[in-house]
């Protein structure tokens, strides 16, 4: 009953504001804020509760994307892998091995579903078809910068994790026969 009362005090101090800011009463508002009183204070708590569970999904989705997309590359070969291992900051320590997709987001997010997508092993999805995709393996040496890699261009199934339908973790590529 206390959080009632209160509720009921606050919105009281609202309509109060109103008439003291306009100088006129309006029952009508004041019934249409006392009335939508409880379904506003659940909705304002959504807005509070939703937004960092979606961000943490979107946020993990958006990593994916900048460790493993790459819409339209500017040649495959090992130049292309050394820029783009150092642009996406992935060359402290070195990485050892790094694969771009290259294509649509649709697509890949795809794999997620059925549309483009089947399971495979526990809690991955394997592409129903292949993707261009280039792969950098570092070429050994020291593990600190500059780094050297070597490219490998081809068209290949690839292994996604998803959650809550978006890629997040690149697993693996292959020929699939």
């Amino acid at each position: 009953m206390p959080e009632e009362e209160n509720e009921i005090s606050y919105l009281d101090n609202i309509a109060s504001l109103f008439e003291a800011s306009t100088g006129f009463k309006e029952p009508l508002l004041e019934a249409m804020v006392l009335g939508l009183g409880p379904l506003l204070l659940v909705f304002m708590l959504g807005l509070v509760v939703t937004p960092p569970t979606l961000a943490q999904d979107n946020s993990r989705y958006k990593h994916f994307l900048t460790q493993h997309y790459d819409a339209k590359p500017k040649g495959r070969n090992d130049r292309y892998c050394e820029s783009m291992m150092e642009r996406r900051e992935l060359t402290s320590p070195c990485k050892d091995t790094n694969t771009f997709i290259h294509g649509n987001k649709g697509n890949i997010k795809a794999i997620c579903g059925n549309r483009n997508g089947n399971p495979h092993g526990e809690n991955l999805r394997i592409s129903k078809s292949p993707f261009q995709v280039t792969t950098c393996k570092h070429a050994g040496g020291s593990p600190r910068p500059p780094c050297r890699y070597r490219a490998t261009a081809g068209f290949r199934h690839i292994v996604i994790a998803c959650e809550n339908g978006l890629p997040v973790h690149f697993d693996e590529s292959f020929f699939r026969l």
